[in-house]
């Protein structure tokens, strides 16, 4: 059986609440899981020791059977210094997109003929 520790969520609409749970990974998002670890509340505050609540005995117990952990719990397993931190790179993250990148050649065209429609004439 592969156990994944991951989130379930709850809450009404526009209102989430997750449950960090263990699962296993054939089950849906929100159905039957093995074990409760513990919460996370995103309307609250970043700073707030209430948003991720965890009982990290269990964490540990769960990761020594090994259960893989998805990308947004293993942050919050990262910054309470339980896992080592993984080196992430979205080197596309940063760029401009396609039509962005055609807008900015479009207006550096129209800049440098502006440029050298101002100095023609001061040349003469």
């Amino acid at each position: 059986m592969a156990v994944k520790i991951r989130l379930a969520r709850g809450g009404s609409k526009k209102r989430p609440f997750y449950r960090i749970v263990a699962a296993d990974s054939r089950m849906p998002r929100d159905g039957r899981f093995i074990e409760k670890l513990g919460t996370y509340n995103p309307l609250l505050a970043k700073d707030s020791e209430d948003r991720v609540k965890m009982d990290i005995e269990r964490i540990q117990y769960w990761l020594s059977q090994g259960a893989q952990v998805t990308d947004r719990v293993s942050r919050f397993l990262e910054a309470a210094e339980i896992i080592e931190k993984k080196e992430r790179s979205n080197l596309k993250k940063g760029t401009p997109g396609k039509k962005a990148q055609d807008r900015a050649e479009e207006k550096a065209a129209k800049a440098a003929a502006a440029a050298e429609a101002a100095a023609e004439p001061a040349a003469d």
